[in-house]
């Protein structure tokens, strides 16, 4: 667990073109585990906005997790992608 503190006024934003590539490895991070937990509703939610945001790779990558998840999480996914576009 984190325990640091972070500097909030030393922080860079991340450039607008980048934006896809953060969300893509978002997708990245929950479908492979590297959190210690795979979670494909959080996998699917990001390659999902990956796509939306020009990353074609996300399409494939999103279609994966999908055949392997159940429609309710599916619908979950989608869900809370649409909150995360209405938020950002």
């Amino acid at each position: 667990m984190f325990q640091g503190q972070f500097d909030l006024d030393g922080a860079t934003p991340v450039e607008a073109t980048e934006i896809p590539d953060v969300l893509f490895e978002r997708g990245l991070y929950w479908a492979s585990g590297r959190s210690g937990v795979v979670n494909l509703v959080a996998a699917h939610k990001w390659f999902n906005l990956a796509a939306l945001k020009g990353r074609s790779d996300a399409i494939a990558l999103r279609r994966e997790v999908a055949e392997i998840m159940s429609d309710v999480e599916i619908a979950v996914a989608q869900r809370e992608a649409r909150a995360w576009m209405t938020a950002h």
